[in-house]
């Protein structure tokens, strides 16, 4: 009898086998408006989303499907015809629960508009990440993080520079910190009113939009 214990399964094999299994599944037809609004609500319960990021989550799930279709010798025009009609179902019911409130972009663009100015992200840096996603212009406007001096803080005392550096600034780390600044979209205004603030008001200013 042997007395080794079991052996278990290493850290990843179950997935690794589950992944396997799924992809040696036949792919049998595409996705239907049916399949593609369960999918949705899967992914939903998971992640934020605007109606253009569910669309395009969607429509990656038909592309899978296109290429195990053709992979296993399905006609490719027969392939072609119902990757289509499945991509504007994908379409169909992202704009189905855009339309029912179980999709918002406005809440979405608030949302993560305020986490990405705590975490140090300017405006046109905020701006750019939303667009994107999808979200409007206007929409993406009217959540824009109106203290950018704040964002900015976030981002020099997450680097410590600026009021939050550990060692006195010369000119040159001052530049060094305009220029990172910079890179991160924040204007010149922002990043010297930033670099400028005494360290306890720079403490209340990134304390006030934590808790904003």
């Amino acid at each position: 009898m042997n007395g080794d214990p079991p052996q278990l399964p290493r850290r990843g094999a179950s997935r690794q086998t589950a992944l396997a299994q799924k992809r040696d599944r036949p792919a049998g037809k595409a996705p239907s408006e049916a399949r593609l609004h369960e999918a949705a609500l899967v992914h939903l319960a998971k992640f934020a989303a605007t109606e253009v990021s569910l669309a395009r989550v969607l429509v990656r799930r038909v592309d899978r499907w296109v290429r195990r279709a053709e992979a296993e010798g399905q006609e490719h025009d027969q392939v072609a015809a119902a990757a289509g009609a499945a991509r504007l179902a994908a379409h169909q019911v992202a704009r189905k629960l855009a339309n029912s409130g179980a999709v918002d972009d406005a809440a979405f663009a608030a949302s993560r508009a305020r986490r990405l100015a705590r975490g140090g992200r300017s405006r046109r840096a905020i701006a750019a990440h939303l667009s994107a996603k999808g979200v409007a212009g206007e929409v993406a406007q009217a959540v824009l993080p109106n203290d950018e001096v704040a964002a900015a803080l976030m981002l020099c005392r997450r680097r410590r520079f600026g009021p939050f550096a550990r060692e006195a600034v010369t000119p040159e780390v001052r530049l060094k910190s305009l220029a990172a600044l910079a890179r991160a979209g924040f204007s010149r205004d922002a990043a010297t009113a930033a670099l400028d603030m005494a360290t306890e008001q720079a403490e209340d200013r990134v304390r006030a939009l934590r808790d904003g």
